[in-house]
């Protein structure tokens, strides 16, 4: 705009008013009439709610898209539009992340010990720990492969329980259960959905269930949708840290994912399953995320 041109150039002294208003052919009682003019409450507001914006995007870790911009600013008692957010977000150069292609893990056994599907695509539950899921995924690091398998629960969408290590051996899974068993304790019968991986229907397995109580779930072979919940887990894990910057050893890649676990994705991410409450507010009792601003 040629008046906020000549507002600066003025600011600076650099050149008088009269000559600048000439060289860009407008008036000069037409830029006076500009500066004096005052902001409209508007105007005003989208100053303070781009603040917001800014601070929101950043404690997302420069994750969130507008519709998580808009559940945070709504949880702040500010209900804007999704076109506003959107236009104050591309004002501010700011966006949401975009997940990558993906690729399964998934190798079934030679001798597979059954189980039955106890959760049937229903992927909710009426109190904590007592249905669970969980699943495997990889990442590469500068070292050679490495692996992370977590146990996400059904009722808060919640992480409990994760492990990371250079092999996808059946310890993988059980030093996750044991991390969640230890944190959560969870009552007896508690149900562990997953795939029909080779780690998960081994006999080891089986045991490791057996002893600790936990019921063992099964989704049908190369049905992605039956342990949906673990699946966009892995895309959100992979599109908000994992591609966010190269992983030199497994050290730093086990480091990091229990930060991005505690410190986001259970207590700061808002998760639309959950009408954008984070898992630690839905578990604390909220049930709707204008109850925060209230």
């Amino acid at each position: 705009m040629k008046f906020a041109a000549i507002a600066d150039w003025a600011a600076s002294g650099e050149f008088p008013v009269a000559f600048m208003c000439a060289e860009l052919d407008v008036s000069r009682s037409g830029y006076y009439a500009w500066s004096r003019a005052v902001p409209s409450q508007r105007s005003l507001d989208d100053t303070t709610y781009t603040t917001l914006i800014r601070k929101i995007h950043a404690d997302g870790r420069g994750n969130p898209g507008v519709r998580r911009i808009r559940a945070g600013l709504a949880a702040a008692g500010h209900q804007l539009s999704h076109k506003r957010v959107w236009r104050l977000m591309q004002a501010a150069g700011l966006q949401g992340r975009h997940p990558k292609a993906w690729k399964r893990t998934t190798v079934a056994g030679d001798q597979p010990v059954p189980a039955p599907d106890l959760i049937s695509r229903d992927f909710t539950a009426t109190a904590p720990d007592t249905r669970w899921c969980g699943d495997i995924t990889y990442v590469r690091t500068w070292d050679g492969w490495a692996y992370v398998a977590t146990v996400i629960d059904l009722y808060s969408r919640a992480v409990v329980g994760w492990a990371t290590a250079d092999h996808m051996r059946t310890s993988l899974i059980t030093d996750a259960l044991d991390n969640a068993l230890t944190r959560r304790q969870p009552p007896a019968g508690v149900i562990f959905h997953s795939d029909r991986g080779t780690q998960y229907t081994s006999q080891e397995f089986n045991a490791y269930c057996k002893k600790n109580e936990i019921r063992r779930s099964l989704g049908r072979t190369g049905i992605c949708y039956d342990n949906a919940v673990s699946e966009s887990f892995f895309a959100t894990y992979k599109k908000e840290l994992v591609h966010t910057r190269p992983w030199p050893s497994l050290a730093d890649l086990k480091k990091e994912t229990a930060d991005w676990i505690e410190n986001y994705f259970n207590t700061t991410r808002r998760h639309s399953t959950l009408e954008y409450l984070t898992p630690k507010e839905y578990e604390i009792g909220y049930r709707n995320i204008s109850q925060l601003a209230a």
